[in-house]
């Protein structure tokens, strides 16, 4: 397995030289699809003192961990893993404003009431079976784009019972599974299950 640091040393080497800037000082981080796979994110990454959007996907990741050291933090990506649970978002919730964490394992949407910036959750094709966990999700008030695709709470329904139930539960977003909310979805939403 390739741990963080390697993988960074890694993405440092890659850097052309004329643009060449030390993973330190990059605003831009992309530690996705390394041969062998990243298995779990270390302290290492807390280097990663610039950066603002940190791309760890397609990986073997298996959980999440709190990130101190990346106070400019807006964009975390870590879709295609194994992360069963959203956590470790305490030290990066004042900055986030996206999350990326499609095809994971992820069952519960527990471990987002830090992320007081949060506009948009890509969580497709986890494992969420409950309605009452998007319900989560409408105490974030900058929220206002999420995909909720391929979760097994969307089973047996239409695409667009899908997206009124969502609204449903958290009113403020503007899109949802990439399409835009219109005033006909509100209108549905209202007597959404």
């Amino acid at each position: 397995m390739t741990t963080c640091q390697k993988a960074i040393q890694l993405w440092e080497e890659k850097q052309p030289a004329e643009n060449k800037v030390p993973a330190a000082e990059a605003e831009v981080v992309k530690l996705l699809c390394q041969t062998p796979p990243i298995a779990k994110m270390d302290a290492s990454l807390n280097t990663l003192a610039a950066c603002k959007q940190l791309s760890l996907s397609t990986n073997q990741i298996g959980a999440m961990i709190n990130l101190p050291g990346l106070k400019n933090l807006e964009i975390l990506s870590l879709g295609r893993n194994a992360i069963k649970r959203i956590s470790g978002l305490d030290e990066v919730g004042a900055t986030l404003k996206q999350l990326w964490i499609s095809y994971n394992q992820i069952e519960k949407l527990d471990g987002l009431q830090p992320c007081v910036k949060l506009e948009v959750l890509f969580i497709s094709n986890n494992k969420i079976k409950a309605w009452e966990e998007v319900e989560k999700l409408a105490n974030l008030p900058n929220l206002c784009n999420v995909l909720f695709k391929g979760n097994p709470m969307y089973d047996g329904r239409t695409l667009e019972q899908c997206k009124c139930s969502v609204l449903k539960r958290v009113p403020n977003l503007k899109t949802i599974d990439g399409e835009m909310v219109t005033d006909q979805l509100k209108e549905k939403s209202a007597s959404a299950e």
